[in-house]
């Protein structure tokens, strides 16, 4: 397997310097000496599994700034530290899919100043390299630990009130596809990591976002006794006080069943943008439906699943909605948010429902040759599916079978084929007196 010095050769040469060359004293543009690396160096799925020379190394990669080794065979720390030292103007890396399974805690390395965007996706880290990266990354702003197999987090600890890392900068945590199931364990990154504005928690198998309830640990309980004994709100509020910054949180892809959870979100002070989809609570609701009832319940989101800036009218469009879905409802069964809107817009009339929706069935006149029959046509069947039962009718095979359709009311327009297969009868507009057409194909 080739070393990261061995696989910049293979791809750039191996006769290179970055050190600075005398260029000709010209008033002409000369063109950087062809000897330095570019600042972006991309090896991903090479087979490398160690750094090289680190003179050489050093000699070669001293200006790159972003370094992309995903996919690789690095397993050892002290490689991946050598790597790091011997490339003072890093700032980005990226390690994922390499298997690190040895630890870094017992690694003598010096802080690196000026990386600020670290990737550790599926590396199966452990948190003791962790807790050591985050005391040696002093800039780090960016930290991906997704698919690790995290069950718990590990950053501060449990017997004491203050956690063992508290990384003031970091700002961005991606946290996607671990099998922490507590909403408590969570609540711990916000202690390592107090001015974080950015969680993605996607694909973790978290049935609520309940705060009271107990983390794994039975050694420290969430809460101080002060905290515990809180009712209602106030204790929720303090719940979320270690993620006081958060801004943007991604919950896809989660377990969380109730409306409840969702309220929680407005307890957080600063969230303002929110990824919520695929959670078994959608699932009997429209997309139209979801989207009103979160805007509604959520006055502090101003984005929700990537769209745009939610408007004003479109708040109070939910809002509305939000009451008169409720308003029929048990007062037991209605939110603490319904009082709010019904005070801000009042009680409201119900909407009139007007059935639009097509028949379900029509009389249509069916024409195959010499041959017409009044039919009775379910109009939210397909095309097809319509061809398969005109079949003992007309004699000719569904696949070889044509339909066109003659409206009624605009037959001087002649007949119009029904062409797309999975296209469903009602789109047509078909009304009873109409006429279907069957031919056969050439």
């Amino acid at each position: 397997m080739p070393s990261l010095l061995e696989a910049i050769d293979s791809k750039y040469g191996d006769d290179w310097s970055c050190h600075d060359k005398i260029m000709p004293a010209i008033a002409i543009f000369v063109p950087p000496p062809r000897n330095c690396l570019p600042p972006l160096l991309v090896f991903n799925d090479c087979s490398i599994d160690s750094a090289g020379n680190p003179d050489q190394l050093l000699d070669k990669c001293g200006r790159v700034q972003e370094l992309d080794l995903a996919q690789n065979s690095l397993t050892e720390w002290s490689e991946i530290l050598c790597i790091l030292r011997h490339m003072p103007q890093l700032k980005f890396a990226n390690l994922s899919f390499n298997l690190l399974s040895d630890s870094l805690q017992d690694k003598l390395c010096d802080n690196f100043p000026l990386l600020t965007n670290l990737v550790l996706n599926n590396t199966q880290i452990d948190w003791p390299s962790v807790r050591h990266l985050l005391n040696i990354l002093p800039s780090l702003e960016e930290l991906h630990l997704s698919l690790n197999n995290f069950n718990r987090v590990e950053l501060d600890d449990d017997l004491s009130d203050e956690p063992s890392v508290r990384h003031e900068n970091v700002k961005k945590l991606h946290f996607t596809g671990n099998p922490v199931s507590q909403w408590c364990e969570v609540g711990k990154l916000g202690r390592a990591f107090p001015n974080l504005e950015m969680l993605v928690v996607a694909d973790c198998p978290l049935p609520s976002l309940d705060p009271s309830s107990p983390c794994s640990s039975p050694e420290r309980p969430l809460y101080s006794r002060s905290e515990s004994e809180c009712e209602g709100s106030s204790r929720q509020s303090s719940s979320h006080n270690n993620l006081r910054q958060l801004q943007f949180l991604n919950l896809n892809g989660t377990l969380l069943s109730s409306w409840e959870d969702v309220e929680r979100l407005g307890r957080f002070p600063a969230l303002h943008c929110l990824r919520i989809q695929g959670c078994p609570l959608f699932e009997e609701y429209t997309e139209h439906e979801r989207r009103q009832l979160l805007i509604a319940r959520l006055p502090n989101i101003q984005t929700l699943n990537g769209g745009g800036v939610i408007t004003h009218q479109e708040r109070e469009d939910a809002e509305r909605a939000f009451i008169r879905y409720y308003m029929d409802k048990p007062e037991s069964d209605r939110p603490e948010r319904y009082s709010d809107l019904v005070s801000t817009h009042g009680r409201l009339e119900p909407l009139v429902n007007i059935d639009l929706s097509p028949e379900r069935r029509v009389k249509v006149n069916v024409t195959c040759g010499q041959n017409t029959e009044m039919k009775s046509i379910n109009v939210y069947q397909t095309v097809n599916e319509l061809k398969q039962k005109l079949e003992p009718f007309s004699k000719i095979p569904a696949a070889k079978m044509r339909l066109f359709y003659v409206d009624q009311d605009m037959a001087s327009l002649g007949p119009e084929e029904m062409k797309f297969p999975n296209k469903q009868i009602y789109s047509y507009n078909i009304c009873s007196g109409d006429e279907i057409i069957v031919d056969s194909k050439n």
